[in-house]
């Protein structure tokens, strides 16, 4: 009996031994067969020890391929140029886990967006053993994330673009109801044509503000650059912005000397227009607007300053994002797109120059910094300045023939060009413009391109068939506005392309122009 006992007693590590190789076996076969995840094992110095399927089906690698490996292979340059791996094992050494969302590399060298598990290992005695490391691909996670967050920004546009539509469009609707009542005078007349010709400019703004953010963003503006005084373009900038201040005062710091800049004027002016806009629409009905010129020995830089709503740290960060708005209050009077600022950074960095946002917190102003690298000041090019409507008197002498199936736009801007002493024929269908053509013998012919029979491109070809249609000058007049239409409209003949609402100024040089280097 007793050597029985003793026998059992002996016997009896041997069985726990072989439990516990069992139970380890058994959780071996059981890390190694998880496919969701990445478990892997490494060494006190980050080179990787174990491997297990789901490793492999996640990163891409072999068992044979990874192991003695350090873990910096799994990260992007950036990451790697930040020293991460190296810090993210000392975390875990320090703390006894870590853990982080990121980009990690496949062995193909694509990217997935990974959540990061690494518990630092230590024996009995408190040195440290390894790590473990639980790695799993988040990236169509993220996706729908994405996903979801640009579904809801879309939403939150439309909804802003809605209002933003409405303001102006509810003023215009007041002021027509009054102007078709009959009961006005000379005083009443001139009010709604103000009202009209405001809220016309603002929804003109808007229309262009989402347009601008479109192309500028996608590189499809071309840039006319040539050497300007950066002080003229403030000034022009300020001075566009007049009607804006009301009781605010704008006050400008200019240098006695040029300052030259390498740039389109029309492009930067839309920036300065629209930074003094920005400060105008911010600041209180008495606040102080500043804008600066200074120049140091390699760039020209300007700032517009002013003491109103200012921007918290938050907004600070995302101010130059498209569609950022600092209040998604319902007291949106004038508040825009939010597409201001980045359409001005952009349009910045195509003339190599910075643009940064300061702010001291809410209710303490704001200031916008652009720096613009210097040119040679006896460079600088002359103004050049379109005319306006009223410089252009009564030329008169020419006949055109306007094409327009919208009837209120052929009729009025047949009554503009009769003011300028033309003489003008309209029609409404392609069908009528040829049938007019040939006895009205036009100078020029101004065609929609959406005409709902034929289009535009057709009807100029159709029109320079007939006896004399060679000699007639075609303008393009469109809502499409993309390189594309510009480029089919020179192909059918248009002598000019111009995108609707169109500066009457420009369009009526255009026609004296045109018309006079005909036959």
């Amino acid at each position: 009996m007793r050597a029985a006992i003793l026998e059992a007693n002996r016997r009896r590590p041997t069985a726990g031994k072989q439990a516990l190789r069992l139970s380890e076996e058994r959780f071996r076969l059981l890390v190694e067969s998880v496919r969701d995840y990445a478990i892997f094992m490494l060494d006190p110095q980050g080179r990787v020890m174990s491997w297990n399927s789901g490793a492999e089906l996640i990163k891409g690698y072999t068992a044979d391929e990874v192991l003695g490996q350090h873990i910096s292979i799994f990260y992007p340059a950036e990451k790697l140029r930040a020293g991460w791996p190296t810090q993210e094992l000392e975390i875990a050494k320090a703390v006894g886990r870590f853990e982080d969302e990121g980009w990690r590399v496949r062995k193909d060298g694509s990217r997935f967006w990974a959540n990061v598990v690494i518990t630092a290992l230590f024996d009995d005695g408190g040195t440290l053993d390894g790590f473990a490391k639980i790695t799993r691909d988040l990236t169509q996670r993220r996706k729908i994330e994405a996903l979801e967050e640009s579904s809801r920004r879309m939403n939150d546009f439309l909804a802003m673009l809605a209002h933003e539509l409405r303001n102006p469009l509810a003023p215009m609707s007041n002021a027509i109801q009054l102007l078709l009542s009959g009961k006005y005078d000379r005083q009443l007349v001139e009010w709604c044509s103000r009202v009209l010709d405001r809220q016309v400019k603002q929804l003109h703004r808007l229309v262009a503000d989402l347009l601008d953010a479109h192309r500028i963003t996608s590189g499809k503006i071309p840039l006319s650059r040539k050497t300007l005084d950066v002080r003229r373009i403030v000034e022009m900038a300020a001075d566009s912005s007049r009607s804006l201040l009301a009781e605010r005062r704008l006050h400008l710091d200019l240098p006695a000397e040029p300052v030259a800049v390498d740039g389109d004027g029309a492009r930067l002016l839309q920036v300065f227009s629209n930074l003094i806009g920005n400060a105008v629409k911010f600041t209180s009905p008495v606040g102080v607007i500043e804008c600066s010129v200074d120049s140091d020995r390699a760039f020209a830089s300007i700032r517009v300053r002013d003491n109103g709503i200012g921007m918290p740290p938050h907004l600070l960060a995302v101010a130059f994002e498209p569609f950022t708005q600092g209040d998604p209050s319902l007291d949106r009077s004038d508040a825009g797109l939010g597409l201001g600022l980045a359409v001005v950074r952009r349009l910045v960095e195509m003339h190599d120059g910075t643009v940064r946002a300061t702010s001291e917190g809410e209710g303490r102003g704001s200031e916008i910094h652009i720096r613009l690298p210097l040119a040679d000041p006896r460079a600088i090019a002359g103004d050049t300045v379109s005319p306006g409507l009223e410089q252009l008197g009564r030329s008169g002498g020419l006949r055109i023939l306007i094409v327009e199936d919208n009837r209120d736009s052929a009729d009025s801007m047949a009554a503009i060009l009769r003011m300028l002493g033309h003489e003008v024929s309209v029609a409404y269908d392609s069908g009528a413009a040829l049938a007019l053509a040939g006895d009205f013998a036009p100078d020029g012919a101004l065609l929609d391109i959406g005409l709902p029979d034929v289009n535009g491109y057709e009807l100029a070809m159709q029109l320079k068939a007939l006896p004399g249609g060679a000699d007639v000058a075609l303008f393009a007049l469109t809502g499409y506005g993309q390189d594309e239409d510009r480029r089919r409209a020179a192909e059918a003949g248009f002598a000019r392309h111009f995108t609707k609402p169109v500066d009457i100024a420009e369009l009526a040089s255009a026609i004296e122009a045109e018309c006079a280097s005909r036959p």
